[in-house]
């Protein structure tokens, strides 16, 4: 279906050719054009400008037009971390956070990601399949057009594998753009405790192998934090991955200090994801790299952890993304919305930078940052339509209010 949209209000985030990113001071700019027209064609977007240039297109039979009659159109959140393949929630954790236990306090008696490998065990791909569906129907909802998903809720080599083919599945059989990345190095499976190494051993000479011949991961991702992994440790998975050409992504410096950004900048890693603790040393090994940093608000919303430091990274020139963790444990939400409302309001990011931070930032995250994240020609026509707002400074303000009309994936309706 060919569609041309009429009297947009403001078109937010458009481009003329793709950028990388958007960095430093640029953050705070967001390209708009008000009163506009959008032309889709065979799925992508093929024009667009003011309504006053608007051409003659009488002629094309088959162009659906849709007057948007003032409301605003944005191109689809890429949210570029989330675990949303999981079996059951965990609202009992819940209940110990707010009697004052601790992550790791939770995780040492066996709940955490490790609870949720126990259940993910006793699933099976189609009841991990279904109940993702659904979450993948309610983030394209939220306007949501591309996802990664991780596995890490494994923890064996089969049940690792389980969760990729489930992860496959959802790319085959859903509009949404999404990135599969292998995560065993998660935790440490209960029967490995004291025997860290040879679970490392294990995801090297044996999972990443398997991942690898049946092509069913993009990324490798390694949780390298205090209490979790180190950095000889995390040097090691990714070395091994890139026998296989699959780049890295790292779970970095959510606990502590931990070396995480350090060492995915050395290996090239695509972005370091959580940064709660970052200094001016984290800072300056970021400038000048390729990796990018993202920021989990709703992780640190929930866990009641420090804010990353966004501002300071910002200032200091590095761009900034932001992504959901949707998971059970400790972001259970894929609400972009919210995240850009938590990056607001705890980060003292602008509407602009939140907005750069969650469309073409996150799209580098992901690697798509050529074909998603923005309203450029020749890009894919992922976007959403705004109910009747002010501008799209009301989108984080009104943090619970629902303001999504419709939404376009790959140039077709999905809402």
């Amino acid at each position: 279906m060919d569609v041309l949209f009429v009297n947009i209000g403001k078109l937010v985030q458009v481009e003329n050719e793709p950028k990388k990113w958007v960095a430093g001071g640029d953050m705070a700019k967001l390209p708009c054009l008000e009163n506009a027209y959008l032309l889709v064609v065979d799925g992508l977007i093929k024009d667009f400008g003011p309504m006053s240039q608007l051409p003659d297109f009488s002629q094309k039979d088959s162009l659906v037009e849709v007057d948007v009659e003032g409301r605003l159109i944005l191109p689809s959140f890429c949210d570029s971390h989330t675990h949303l393949v999981y079996a059951g929630s965990r609202e009992m954790e819940y209940v110990d956070k707010i009697k004052g236990l601790s992550y790791e306090e939770i995780a040492k008696r066996g709940g955490g990601i490790l609870n949720s490998a126990k259940r993910l065990h006793l699933a099976t791909e189609e009841e991990l399949y279904q109940s993702a569906l659904n979450r993948i129907h309610e983030i394209a909802g939220f306007g949501t057009g591309a996802v990664e998903i991780k596995s890490g809720y494994g923890l064996t080599t089969a049940n690792e594998i389980k969760m990729l083919r489930v992860i496959k599945q959802l790319k085959e059989t859903t509009p949404l753009e999404i990135k599969a990345t292998f995560l065993g190095a998660h935790a440490v499976p209960l029967e490995f405790k004291g025997r860290q190494s040879e679970y490392v051993n294990l995801i090297v000479n044996e999972m990443i192998p398997q991942v690898a011949t049946e092509k069913l991961a993009d990324y490798v991702d390694v949780f390298c934090d205090k209490g979790f992994f180190t950095v000889p440790e995390t040097e090691k998975i990714l070395a091994a991955a890139a026998k296989y050409d699959i780049r890295g992504k790292i779970h970095a410096n959510e606990l502590a200090f931990s070396g995480g950004i350090q060492v995915g900048v050395a290996h090239g890693a695509l972005s370091v994801d959580h940064l709660e603790f970052v200094g001016d040393e984290e800072i300056k090994c970021l400038l000048g790299s390729e990796t990018m940093p993202t920021i989990l608000p709703g992780a640190a919303f929930f866990l009641n952890m420090p804010y990353s430091p966004a501002r300071k990274m910002m200032q200091a020139g590095l761009p900034v993304a932001l992504a959901s963790d949707f998971n059970p444990g400790s972001s259970p939400s894929g609400n972009m919305k919210f995240i850009m409302s938590l990056g607001c309001i705890n980060y003292r990011m602008t509407p602009e930078e939140v907005i750069n931070a969650a469309t073409i930032n996150s799209a580098y995250a992901m690697g798509i940052q050529k074909t998603h994240g923005s309203i450029c020609r020749g890009k894919v026509a992922n976007l959403y339509i705004t109910t009747r707002i002010p501008g799209y400074e009301f989108l984080p303000y009104a943090y619970t209010s629902n303001l999504i009309e419709r939404v376009m994936l790959n140039g077709e309706f999905v809402s």
